[in-house]
């Protein structure tokens, strides 16, 4: 087992950044104001395998748009953490509201702002495109560009360290 594998091995909730995790990072702004984001069905069904195993999802993000809380509801992640200019405050939010800790909980971030719970979190994610002093500090680089597969790529990681990935796929390959 790769010492990423023992990490995944023991998360029982994982922490996405939104805005260049989730999605591109790119921002899509209506001349009346309107917010759109893209983000990609590889993930959502990821998301969904994930959850159904136990692991609970969480979105931590320093804007606030209500095409979060759609992306929340559509993937049933229950813990929201949005205007999070301070990510450090609501992951230790998080942490209290769950009774999790930190060593249970990945984050997954792309930018210097995600740096603190990146560095006190039990397995820390970046995509390849990450600002490089974010990729000094993470267990793990995607090979999947964010908004394109790579939470599912993060998704597909913890079901095999754990032993649930098999189950999640035995109901596709019936």
């Amino acid at each position: 087992m790769t010492p990423v594998e023992a990490r995944a091995k023991r998360i029982k909730i994982v922490a996405f950044d939104v805005d260049g995790v989730m999605t591109n990072g790119g921002l899509m702004l209506s001349d009346e104001g309107f917010e759109s984001k893209v983000f990609h069905s590889l993930d959502g069904l990821g998301l969904k395998m994930l959850t159904a195993t136990g692991v609970q999802i969480a979105l931590v993000t320093a804007r606030t748009s209500n095409v979060v809380i759609e992306r929340a509801k559509n993937i049933k992640a229950k813990l929201v953490y949005q205007g999070a200019e301070n990510k450090l405050v609501a992951f230790e939010q998080l942490l209290k509201d769950t009774g999790i800790t930190a060593e249970e909980c990945a984050f997954m971030g792309d930018d210097v702002v995600d740096l603190p719970p990146l560095r006190r979190c039990g397995l820390a994610i970046t995509v390849p495109h990450a600002m490089p002093l974010v990729k000094q500090y993470v267990h793990y680089t995607t090979e999947r560009q964010a908004g394109f597969g790579a939470v599912r790529e993060v998704c597909e990681l913890i079901m095999k360290a754990q032993g649930t990935f098999d189950g999640q796929m035995a109901r596709f390959l019936e």
